[in-house]
Protein backbone atom coordinates (compact mmCIF):
# COMPACT_ATOMS: atom_id res chain seq x y z
CA UNK A 1 0.00 0.00 0.00
CA UNK A 2 2.84 2.58 0.55
CA UNK A 3 3.98 2.11 -3.06
CA UNK A 4 0.79 2.90 -4.21
CA UNK A 5 0.37 5.97 -1.87
CA UNK A 6 3.99 6.82 -3.07
CA UNK A 7 2.89 6.63 -6.74
CA UNK A 8 -0.18 8.60 -5.90
CA UNK A 9 1.48 11.11 -4.15
CA UNK A 10 2.54 13.55 -7.58
CA UNK A 11 2.79 17.30 -7.51
CA UNK A 12 -0.35 17.78 -9.39
CA UNK A 13 -1.94 16.26 -5.81
CA UNK A 14 -2.91 19.54 -3.84
CA UNK A 15 -4.39 17.60 -0.89
CA UNK A 16 -3.30 14.91 1.27
CA UNK A 17 -6.81 13.71 2.09
CA UNK A 18 -10.44 13.94 0.31
CA UNK A 19 -13.31 12.77 2.05
CA UNK A 20 -16.57 12.54 0.05
CA UNK A 21 -19.88 11.91 1.69
CA UNK A 22 -23.12 14.00 3.31
CA UNK A 23 -22.56 15.87 6.62
CA UNK A 24 -25.68 16.84 8.76
CA UNK A 25 -26.26 19.11 11.63
CA UNK A 26 -27.09 17.23 15.06
CA UNK A 27 -28.86 18.18 17.77
CA UNK A 28 -27.61 16.14 20.74
CA UNK A 29 -29.28 16.23 24.52
CA UNK A 30 -28.79 18.49 27.05
CA UNK A 31 -30.23 15.85 29.56
CA UNK A 32 -30.28 11.90 29.42
CA UNK A 33 -33.29 9.80 28.74
CA UNK A 34 -35.65 9.18 25.54
CA UNK A 35 -35.78 11.61 22.68
CA UNK A 36 -39.52 11.98 23.39
CA UNK A 37 -37.86 12.81 27.45
CA UNK A 38 -35.28 15.86 25.88
CA UNK A 39 -36.58 19.18 26.81
CA UNK A 40 -33.65 20.44 25.01
CA UNK A 41 -30.88 20.07 22.63
CA UNK A 42 -27.53 21.21 21.54
CA UNK A 43 -26.52 21.91 17.88
CA UNK A 44 -23.67 19.87 16.39
CA UNK A 45 -22.60 18.70 13.25
CA UNK A 46 -21.60 14.86 12.76
CA UNK A 47 -21.27 13.08 9.32
CA UNK A 48 -18.46 10.47 8.79
CA UNK A 49 -17.03 11.52 5.99
CA UNK A 50 -16.51 15.39 7.49
CA UNK A 51 -15.31 13.79 10.52
CA UNK A 52 -12.56 12.56 9.36
CA UNK A 53 -11.97 15.20 7.09
CA UNK A 54 -11.71 17.67 10.49
CA UNK A 55 -9.93 15.33 12.85
CA UNK A 56 -7.27 14.97 10.19
CA UNK A 57 -6.55 18.96 9.25
CA UNK A 58 -6.92 19.28 12.98
CA UNK A 59 -4.01 16.89 13.47
CA UNK A 60 -1.74 19.35 10.88
CA UNK A 61 -2.80 17.44 7.51
CA UNK A 62 -4.72 19.01 4.68
CA UNK A 63 -7.87 18.08 3.83
CA UNK A 64 -10.46 18.11 1.70
CA UNK A 65 -14.57 17.93 2.12
CA UNK A 66 -16.70 16.54 -0.86
CA UNK A 67 -20.29 16.84 -0.59
CA UNK A 68 -23.35 18.61 -1.05
CA UNK A 69 -25.95 20.77 1.60
CA UNK A 70 -28.85 22.81 0.65
CA UNK A 71 -28.89 26.51 0.54
CA UNK A 72 -30.38 26.93 3.85
CA UNK A 73 -29.16 28.07 7.44
CA UNK A 74 -27.91 24.54 8.21
CA UNK A 75 -25.86 24.19 5.16
CA UNK A 76 -24.34 27.67 5.99
CA UNK A 77 -23.33 26.45 9.90
CA UNK A 78 -22.18 23.32 8.18
CA UNK A 79 -19.52 24.72 6.04
CA UNK A 80 -18.54 27.31 8.43
CA UNK A 81 -18.09 24.47 11.05
CA UNK A 82 -16.10 22.14 8.61
CA UNK A 83 -14.14 24.90 7.34
CA UNK A 84 -13.35 26.57 10.79
CA UNK A 85 -11.43 22.84 11.66
CA UNK A 86 -8.95 24.11 8.47
CA UNK A 87 -10.71 22.01 6.02
CA UNK A 88 -11.21 22.91 2.22
CA UNK A 89 -14.92 23.37 1.75
CA UNK A 90 -14.27 24.44 -1.50
CA UNK A 91 -15.97 21.92 -3.44
CA UNK A 92 -18.80 21.54 -1.34
CA UNK A 93 -21.97 22.22 -3.83
CA UNK A 94 -24.96 23.88 -2.60
CA UNK A 95 -28.77 22.90 -3.49
CA UNK A 96 -31.22 25.74 -3.65
CA UNK A 97 -34.24 22.75 -4.12
CA UNK A 98 -33.05 20.22 -1.15
CA UNK A 99 -32.68 20.63 2.08
CA UNK A 100 -29.34 19.66 4.77
CA UNK A 101 -29.87 17.03 6.52
CA UNK A 102 -30.29 17.13 10.31
CA UNK A 103 -30.81 14.19 12.89
CA UNK A 104 -31.19 13.74 16.75
CA UNK A 105 -29.78 11.86 18.89
CA UNK A 106 -29.06 10.25 22.26
CA UNK A 107 -25.95 9.66 24.11
CA UNK A 108 -25.74 5.47 23.93
CA UNK A 109 -24.26 3.62 21.22
CA UNK A 110 -26.03 2.80 17.56
CA UNK A 111 -27.52 -0.03 16.68
CA UNK A 112 -25.68 -2.82 14.89
CA UNK A 113 -28.21 -4.69 13.78
CA UNK A 114 -27.12 -7.98 15.64
CA UNK A 115 -29.09 -10.29 16.89
CA UNK A 116 -29.47 -10.66 21.01
CA UNK A 117 -28.79 -6.44 20.75
CA UNK A 118 -28.99 -5.11 24.54
CA UNK A 119 -32.08 -2.84 24.92
CA UNK A 120 -30.30 0.42 26.01
CA UNK A 121 -28.87 1.39 22.35
CA UNK A 122 -28.70 5.12 21.86
CA UNK A 123 -32.07 6.64 19.68
CA UNK A 124 -30.70 8.30 16.64
CA UNK A 125 -33.59 9.96 14.32
CA UNK A 126 -32.74 10.59 10.99
CA UNK A 127 -34.28 13.72 8.62
CA UNK A 128 -31.93 13.22 5.67
CA UNK A 129 -34.83 11.98 2.87
CA UNK A 130 -34.32 14.11 -0.29
CA UNK A 131 -31.26 15.70 1.22
CA UNK A 132 -28.71 17.80 -1.11
CA UNK A 133 -26.59 15.07 -0.33
CA UNK A 134 -28.69 12.63 -1.46
CA UNK A 135 -28.79 13.91 -4.72
CA UNK A 136 -25.10 13.44 -5.44
CA UNK A 137 -24.30 11.57 -8.63
CA UNK A 138 -20.86 11.02 -10.46
CA UNK A 139 -21.80 13.72 -13.16
CA UNK A 140 -22.55 16.27 -10.77
CA UNK A 141 -18.99 15.87 -9.60
CA UNK A 142 -15.57 17.34 -10.03
CA UNK A 143 -13.60 14.48 -10.97
CA UNK A 144 -10.46 16.38 -10.36
CA UNK A 145 -11.05 17.83 -7.15
CA UNK A 146 -11.54 14.03 -5.48
CA UNK A 147 -8.54 12.60 -7.91
CA UNK A 148 -6.13 15.84 -6.43
CA UNK A 149 -4.82 13.75 -3.51
CA UNK A 150 -2.90 11.31 -1.89
CA UNK A 151 -5.84 9.88 -0.49
CA UNK A 152 -9.42 9.66 -1.19
CA UNK A 153 -11.51 8.29 1.91
CA UNK A 154 -15.44 7.01 1.38
CA UNK A 155 -17.80 5.16 3.61
CA UNK A 156 -20.55 2.72 3.24
CA UNK A 157 -22.99 5.17 4.66
CA UNK A 158 -23.27 7.30 1.44
CA UNK A 159 -23.89 3.79 -0.60
CA UNK A 160 -27.33 3.79 0.77
CA UNK A 161 -28.76 7.05 0.75
CA UNK A 162 -30.26 6.89 -2.65
CA UNK A 163 -28.93 4.88 -6.16
CA UNK A 164 -26.95 8.10 -6.76
CA UNK A 165 -24.89 7.74 -4.23
CA UNK A 166 -24.40 4.11 -4.82
CA UNK A 167 -23.28 5.28 -8.36
CA UNK A 168 -20.76 7.52 -7.08
CA UNK A 169 -19.24 4.68 -4.91
CA UNK A 170 -19.46 2.18 -7.67
CA UNK A 171 -17.24 5.31 -9.70
CA UNK A 172 -15.26 5.62 -7.20
CA UNK A 173 -13.98 2.51 -6.29
CA UNK A 174 -13.30 1.36 -9.88
CA UNK A 175 -9.78 0.27 -10.11
CA UNK A 176 -8.60 2.92 -12.85
CA UNK A 177 -4.44 4.29 -13.06
CA UNK A 178 -5.03 7.62 -12.11
CA UNK A 179 -6.75 7.40 -8.94
CA UNK A 180 -5.42 8.16 -5.64
CA UNK A 181 -5.35 5.31 -2.31
CA UNK A 182 -9.20 4.68 -2.26
CA UNK A 183 -9.81 4.56 1.56
CA UNK A 184 -13.04 2.67 2.68
CA UNK A 185 -14.80 2.84 5.82
CA UNK A 186 -17.97 -0.38 5.78
CA UNK A 187 -19.97 1.84 8.29
CA UNK A 188 -22.58 -0.69 8.02
CA UNK A 189 -26.10 0.96 9.22
CA UNK A 190 -28.93 -1.39 8.56
CA UNK A 191 -31.41 1.00 8.96
CA UNK A 192 -30.10 3.57 6.58
CA UNK A 193 -30.92 0.93 3.69
CA UNK A 194 -33.98 0.96 1.66
CA UNK A 195 -33.68 -3.03 1.33
CA UNK A 196 -31.98 -4.02 4.01
CA UNK A 197 -31.35 -7.43 2.63
CA UNK A 198 -29.24 -5.92 -0.19
CA UNK A 199 -26.81 -3.51 1.55
CA UNK A 200 -24.17 -6.43 2.88
CA UNK A 201 -23.73 -7.93 -0.77
CA UNK A 202 -23.11 -4.28 -2.08
CA UNK A 203 -21.05 -2.81 0.57
CA UNK A 204 -18.48 -5.87 -0.12
CA UNK A 205 -18.17 -5.65 -3.83
CA UNK A 206 -17.10 -2.11 -3.13
CA UNK A 207 -15.13 -2.60 -0.30
CA UNK A 208 -13.28 -5.12 -2.96
CA UNK A 209 -12.38 -2.47 -5.16
CA UNK A 210 -10.55 -0.46 -2.34
CA UNK A 211 -6.99 -0.47 -1.09
CA UNK A 212 -7.65 0.44 2.28
CA UNK A 213 -10.26 -0.66 4.21
CA UNK A 214 -11.73 -0.66 7.80
CA UNK A 215 -14.14 -2.91 9.52
CA UNK A 216 -15.57 -3.59 12.49
CA UNK A 217 -15.52 -7.18 13.49
CA UNK A 218 -19.39 -6.61 15.07
CA UNK A 219 -20.18 -5.09 11.42
CA UNK A 220 -18.71 -8.24 9.77
CA UNK A 221 -20.63 -9.99 11.70
CA UNK A 222 -24.19 -8.49 11.34
CA UNK A 223 -23.61 -7.64 7.79
CA UNK A 224 -21.67 -11.10 6.18
CA UNK A 225 -21.34 -13.52 8.95
CA UNK A 226 -17.92 -13.64 9.06
CA UNK A 227 -16.83 -14.50 12.59
CA UNK A 228 -13.05 -13.51 12.99
CA UNK A 229 -10.19 -10.94 11.54
CA UNK A 230 -8.96 -14.22 9.31
CA UNK A 231 -12.59 -14.74 8.15
CA UNK A 232 -12.71 -10.45 6.97
CA UNK A 233 -9.53 -11.39 5.51
CA UNK A 234 -10.45 -14.02 3.62
CA UNK A 235 -13.44 -12.18 2.28
CA UNK A 236 -11.68 -9.58 1.53
CA UNK A 237 -8.49 -10.45 -0.34
CA UNK A 238 -8.20 -7.47 -2.73
CA UNK A 239 -7.39 -4.57 -0.38
CA UNK A 240 -3.31 -3.99 0.07
CA UNK A 241 -4.57 -3.08 4.01
CA UNK A 242 -7.51 -4.43 5.88
CA UNK A 243 -8.46 -3.30 9.03
CA UNK A 244 -10.82 -5.59 11.63
CA UNK A 245 -12.10 -3.33 15.06
CA UNK A 246 -12.45 -5.92 17.81
CA UNK A 247 -14.24 -2.89 19.97
CA UNK A 248 -12.20 -2.88 23.27
CA UNK A 249 -10.10 -5.61 22.71
CA UNK A 250 -7.99 -3.63 19.70
CA UNK A 251 -7.77 -4.03 16.24
CA UNK A 252 -5.60 -5.92 13.52
CA UNK A 253 -4.17 -4.58 10.30
CA UNK A 254 -3.47 -7.06 7.38
CA UNK A 255 -0.56 -5.72 5.12
CA UNK A 256 -0.22 -6.70 1.54
CA UNK A 257 3.18 -7.71 1.18
CA UNK A 258 5.68 -7.28 -1.98
CA UNK A 259 5.83 -11.27 -1.72
CA UNK A 260 1.76 -11.96 -1.80
CA UNK A 261 1.74 -12.49 1.89
CA UNK A 262 0.35 -10.97 5.17
CA UNK A 263 1.76 -9.17 7.78
CA UNK A 264 -0.72 -9.15 10.74
CA UNK A 265 -0.27 -6.55 13.16
CA UNK A 266 -2.18 -6.53 16.39
CA UNK A 267 -2.38 -3.45 18.57
CA UNK A 268 -4.80 -3.35 21.80
CA UNK A 269 -6.96 -0.47 22.42
CA UNK A 270 -7.01 1.81 25.43
CA UNK A 271 -9.18 2.09 28.28
CA UNK A 272 -11.14 5.45 28.33
CA UNK A 273 -13.33 7.22 30.73
CA UNK A 274 -16.30 7.38 27.75
CA UNK A 275 -18.49 10.86 27.96
CA UNK A 276 -20.95 9.39 24.54
CA UNK A 277 -19.71 6.62 22.43
CA UNK A 278 -19.73 7.86 19.07
CA UNK A 279 -17.75 9.16 16.76
CA UNK A 280 -14.65 7.01 17.83
CA UNK A 281 -14.61 5.31 14.33
CA UNK A 282 -14.21 7.85 12.06
CA UNK A 283 -11.34 9.19 14.29
CA UNK A 284 -9.84 5.72 14.55
CA UNK A 285 -9.68 5.99 10.80
CA UNK A 286 -8.20 9.48 10.83
CA UNK A 287 -5.39 8.38 12.68
CA UNK A 288 -4.76 5.12 10.97
CA UNK A 289 -4.88 7.87 7.36
CA UNK A 290 -2.60 10.32 9.39
CA UNK A 291 0.06 7.20 9.83
CA UNK A 292 0.03 6.37 6.83
CA UNK A 293 0.62 9.50 5.14
CA UNK A 294 3.64 9.79 7.22
CA UNK A 295 4.89 6.01 6.02
CA UNK A 296 5.06 5.14 9.77
CA UNK A 297 4.65 1.31 11.11
CA UNK A 298 1.70 -0.32 10.79
CA UNK A 299 1.57 -0.67 14.71
CA UNK A 300 2.26 3.11 15.31
CA UNK A 301 -0.71 3.63 12.72
CA UNK A 302 -3.22 1.53 14.37
CA UNK A 303 -2.13 3.00 17.72
CA UNK A 304 -2.53 6.64 16.12
CA UNK A 305 -6.46 4.88 15.54
CA UNK A 306 -6.86 4.75 19.28
CA UNK A 307 -5.69 7.30 20.29
CA UNK A 308 -7.69 9.58 18.16
CA UNK A 309 -10.43 7.36 19.15
CA UNK A 310 -10.40 8.08 22.47
CA UNK A 311 -10.18 11.98 22.03
CA UNK A 312 -13.56 11.60 20.44
CA UNK A 313 -14.86 9.37 22.85
CA UNK A 314 -14.42 11.50 25.28
CA UNK A 315 -16.37 14.56 24.67
CA UNK A 316 -20.41 14.46 24.35
CA UNK A 317 -20.01 15.30 20.37
CA UNK A 318 -18.74 13.60 17.61
CA UNK A 319 -15.31 15.34 17.54
CA UNK A 320 -12.83 15.42 19.57
CA UNK A 321 -10.01 17.74 19.67
CA UNK A 322 -7.18 15.43 18.67
CA UNK A 323 -3.29 15.31 20.47
CA UNK A 324 -0.89 17.94 18.91
CA UNK A 325 1.36 15.58 17.04
CA UNK A 326 4.06 15.25 19.39
CA UNK A 327 2.08 14.03 22.33
CA UNK A 328 0.03 11.52 19.48
CA UNK A 329 3.96 10.47 18.54
CA UNK A 330 5.15 10.07 22.30
CA UNK A 331 2.08 7.87 23.47
CA UNK A 332 2.15 5.76 20.10
CA UNK A 333 5.88 4.57 20.36
CA UNK A 334 5.11 4.02 24.58
CA UNK A 335 6.83 0.25 25.85
CA UNK A 336 3.75 -2.07 26.20
CA UNK A 337 3.26 -2.15 29.65
CA UNK A 338 3.22 1.80 29.43
CA UNK A 339 0.49 2.06 26.49
CA UNK A 340 -1.52 -0.97 28.67
CA UNK A 341 -1.57 1.19 31.46
CA UNK A 342 -2.68 4.48 30.20
CA UNK A 343 -6.11 5.35 31.27
CA UNK A 344 -7.44 8.68 29.66
CA UNK A 345 -10.36 10.42 30.36
CA UNK A 346 -12.03 14.52 29.46
CA UNK A 347 -9.60 16.88 28.33
CA UNK A 348 -7.09 14.36 28.46
CA UNK A 349 -5.64 15.92 25.03
CA UNK A 350 -6.14 19.53 25.98
CA UNK A 351 -2.92 19.50 28.73
CA UNK A 352 -1.09 16.13 28.23
CA UNK A 353 -2.37 14.63 31.47
CA UNK A 354 -3.07 10.68 31.08
CA UNK A 355 -3.51 8.45 33.79
CA UNK A 356 -1.68 5.00 33.90
CA UNK A 357 -2.35 1.71 36.28
CA UNK A 358 1.31 2.09 37.20
CA UNK A 359 3.36 0.33 34.08
CA UNK A 360 6.48 0.57 33.68
CA UNK A 361 7.12 4.28 33.24
CA UNK A 362 7.62 6.98 36.11
CA UNK A 363 5.03 4.93 38.65
CA UNK A 364 3.92 7.93 39.77
CA UNK A 365 0.40 8.35 38.09
CA UNK A 366 1.47 9.75 34.49
CA UNK A 367 3.40 8.89 31.36
CA UNK A 368 6.36 11.37 31.75
CA UNK A 369 7.73 13.09 28.70
CA UNK A 370 10.98 11.21 27.85
CA UNK A 371 12.73 14.27 26.96
CA UNK A 372 12.01 15.40 30.86
CA UNK A 373 15.09 13.78 32.49
CA UNK A 374 14.14 13.89 35.90
CA UNK A 375 9.56 13.96 36.01
CA UNK A 376 8.51 15.23 40.04
CA UNK A 377 7.94 12.75 41.97
CA UNK A 378 4.28 13.85 42.50
CA UNK A 379 2.41 14.82 38.71
CA UNK A 380 -0.52 17.09 38.93
CA UNK A 381 -3.60 15.70 38.65
CA UNK A 382 -4.78 15.31 34.79
CA UNK A 383 -7.80 16.97 33.43
CA UNK A 384 -9.15 13.39 33.56
CA UNK A 385 -8.65 13.08 37.39
CA UNK A 386 -10.24 17.11 37.97
CA UNK A 387 -13.81 16.05 35.91
CA UNK A 388 -16.20 13.31 37.06
CA UNK A 389 -16.44 11.09 34.17
CA UNK A 390 -19.71 10.21 32.91
CA UNK A 391 -18.88 6.48 32.70
CA UNK A 392 -16.00 3.98 32.22
CA UNK A 393 -15.75 1.76 29.23
CA UNK A 394 -13.15 0.45 27.24
CA UNK A 395 -11.95 1.46 23.55
CA UNK A 396 -12.29 1.55 21.27
CA UNK A 397 -16.52 1.91 21.39
CA UNK A 398 -17.73 1.65 17.52
CA UNK A 399 -20.00 4.35 16.15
Amino acid sequence: MDRALREAGTPARDAEVVCLGESMVTFLPRAPGRLAEVPAFDRAIGGAESNVACTLARAGHTARWVSRVGTDGFGDHLLAAVAGCGVDTSHVQRDPLRPTGIYFRTAGERATGLDGETADRGEVLYYRAGSAASAMTPGLLDRAALHRARILHLTGITAALSDGCLDVLRTLTRRTPDRPLVSFDVNYRAGLWRDPAQGPGLLLGLARGCDLVFVGEDEAAAAWDLHGSGAVRAALPEPATLVVKHGAAGATAFDRQADGTDAVTFAPGLRVEVVAPVGAGDAFAAGFLSGTLRALPVVTRLRLGHLMAAASLTVPGDLGTPPGRALADRLAALAPADWAALRLGPGWTADGGHRTGGGTGAGNGTVPDPRTPNPPATARPSTAERHAPCRSRDSEVRT
